[in-house]
Order: structure tokens, then sequence, then C-alpha cells
């Protein structure tokens, strides 16, 4: 029994680490930036270590070595993405990714070769925490490296701030379902869709629904990006005011963290020695906030109306090409199809199958648009 058990983990473990070899390449090839590129080419020589392993072990349990199989789907979708809008867009959708390697290996704890893997993805997970911290400035090196032995070693277990391509699939998620549901009620309403009404119905479901979206993230992040920057300011006046009692709230929170009471007085007069690097650490420890990630509001704004318009225009678009029940049968199919593959983008950051998630949004679509399209049709309206 344990024979098959350490065979099934060792072709498992083999897939994945050929997929990972797969995309640190071609990520490391897309990326112009030097450190990220040299960071990408060192995470790909670990995974071909790991891969190694699991031939090895393989062949020791006296199994053929299977051929290297086509990447995965979540895998090219990723590289995809990464060659249109570079390795940082795709950032989020890496680490997720890396979070589902750790899953599948955790299941497999008692086979001896995890030990020495496991030891290398807490690299990756260093190598990923640093590569996000160069990118937002973060101060010295020596606050850098006290971060990094401080803060959680998974960076893919933390849901993170606002990703781009996490934004972008879920405001063009929104619109999608929201216009197709309008779209096809309105269509229901006019006995097959009578081509002006349901254009004029859907520019305006696109238009007030992206406004909306946009409007209201302004609000939001306006108001998120003014308490924190409060919050920020209040801690930099403690931070001047009484910086010796400042101090002693770093080394505690170093000492809470494992660190004897002479180290972590040391690495508390060490981040004092900069007030930027020492109030950066504060704020992120006491508060639990990032003052390089606290967004911008127009950036947000802008992002989110072209989402939502994007994902809105798709069952329109039928309408404004054909007429009657063509357009609205091209509707439904164009409006499924775009269903399925906003869900199935979503597992990119999930870790689920990208089958059930596409299945998953296609059934809550065909919902919102069914019963809105029933209603309409039972209506009616009176032209």
């Amino acid at each position: 029994m344990q024979e098959i058990k350490d065979r099934a983990a060792s072709i498992a473990g083999l897939a994945l680490e050929r997929d990972a070899i797969y995309l640190y390449d071609r990520l490391a090839a897309i990326e112009k930036d030097p450190q990220r590129r040299t960071a990408f080419e060192s995470i790909a020589a670990s995974e071909r270590r790991h891969a190694a392993i699991w031939e090895a072990k393989l062949t020791s349990l006296g199994e053929q070595v299977p051929p290297a199989a086509r990447p995965s789907w979540r895998v090219r979708q990723i590289v995809l993405l990464a060659r249109l809008f570079g390795t940082r867009a795709v950032s989020d959708a890496v680490k997720a990714l890396e979070g589902f390697e750790e899953s599948v290996y955790g299941s497999h704890r008692e086979v001896p070769e995890m030990h020495e893997i496991a030891k290398d993805e807490a690299k990756h997970a260093e190598i990923w925490k640093g590569l996000d911290q160069s990118v937002r400035g973060k101060g010295s090196s020596a606050h850098r490296a006290a971060v990094t032995e401080t803060q959680a070693r998974e960076p893919w277990h933390r849901s993170g701030g606002g990703g781009t391509l996490r934004a972008a699939i879920f405001g063009v998620s929104d619109g999608l379902v929201s216009n197709a549901a309008l779209v096809l009620g309105i269509a229901g309403a006019t006995s097959g869709g009578d081509g002006s009404f349901v254009v004029l119905a859907g520019v305006a479901g696109l238009l007030a629904g992206a406004i909306s979206m946009a409007a209201g993230e302004y609000v939001s992040m306006r108001s998120q990006t003014e308490v924190l920057a409060r919050q920020i300011e209040l801690e930099r006046a403690e931070l001047e005011a009484m910086p010796e009692e400042e101090e002693k709230e770093i080394a505690a929170i170093y000492r809470g963290r494992g660190f004897g009471e002479e180290e972590a007085a040391k690495i508390a007069k060490q981040l004092m020695a900069d007030p930027k690097v020492a109030l950066e650490t504060l704020v992120r420890e006491e508060l639990g906030l990032d003052p390089e990630e606290l967004g911008s509001p127009w950036g947000a704004s802008i992002g989110s109306f072209l989402a939502f318009a994007l994902g809105a225009f798709v069952p329109l678009l039928p309408f404004l090409l054909l007429t009657g029940g063509t357009a609205l049968a091209v509707s439904i199919g164009l409006t499924s199809l775009a269903l399925f593959a906003v869900g199935a983008s979503v597992s990119l950051l999930t870790g689920r199958s990208a089958l059930y998630s596409g299945a998953r949004q296609l059934l809550i679509g065909i919902a919102a648009a069914g019963i809105t399209y029933l209603i309409g049709s039972l209506i009616g309206v009176n032209v």
C-alpha cells in the first residue's frame, strides 16, 4: 500500500514540477528586469532539482519515468497573460499556483523526499517576498532581511490587496452577468428581441453599470486611502514624539515572533536608525497596513469602468449586428462562452479546476439571465 502511495505521489509531484519548470522558464524569458529574471531562473533551476528527485524516486520503485506531457491549461494561460501584460500582472496567479503545489505536497508529507523539497519551497517564498518588496521599494536591505525573517513564509497564503488580474476578472464578470440579465430580460419582454429596445437597454445598462462601478470604486478607494493615510500620520507623529517608546514597541513585536531579548532590541535599534523604515515597520506590524499599497482611486475607478464595460458589451454585441431571433440566439451563445471563460479564468487565482469554475459561472449566469428573460416574457410591453 505504501509503495502505491509513493508511486502516486511521485507521478503527481513530477507533473507539478514539470509545470513549474515550464512556467518559470517562460517567465524568465519574458521578464525584462534583470533582478526578476534572475529570480525566475533560480526558481526554475530549483524545480529541475525537484523533478530529478521524483524521477529518481520512480526509478527506485521500478517505474518508467513518463515522458513530459503538455503543460496544464492553467500554466499555459498564466504564460499567455504574462506575455500580454507582463509578469507582474500574473503574480497573484503564480503565487496561487505555488500554494496549490504546497497543498498537494502537504498530503504526502510522510514521503522522505518531501523534506528537501519543502526547504526549497520556503526559499521560493523568500524570493517572492523579495520581489514584492523590490517592486514597492522597501527601505534598507537590513529592513528587508528583518521583514523576510519575521513575516509569514508563504506569500501565496495571503489574499493580496488588489491584484490587477483579480480586479479585471471580477469586473468583467459583473458586467457580463448584469447586462446579460438585462438584455435577455428586455428581449423576453419584446417577444424575441426588438432590436431598438434591446440595444437601448443594453447601452443604458452598460453605461449605467460601468459609471456606477467607477464612481463606487473611486469613493471607496478615496475613503480607504484617506483613513489609512490618517492612521499612518498618527503613527508618524507618535514616532517623532516618543521614539523610545516606539523602539520598545518594535522590540516587543520581534520578541513576540520568537526573537531573544537582545536580538529583538538590536533589530529595533537598527530599524529606528532610519525613521522611514521604522515607520513602515510600525505601520505594517501594528496596523497591518502597507504604506506603499494604499492604491490609486483614479486607477481603480478607470479599471473598474473598463472591465465592467468589456463584460457588458458581450451580450449586447449581437443585437448591434443582427436582428430578431438570430441576434437573441447568438447573444445567448456568445454570453455562455464568455461566462465559462471568465469562470475558468477565476481558477487561475483560486486553484480550483477550470472546468468546475467555468461551469459554476455559466450556471450562475444562466440562472440570472433565465429568470429575467422569463419575467420579461410574462410581463411583456406595449409598443
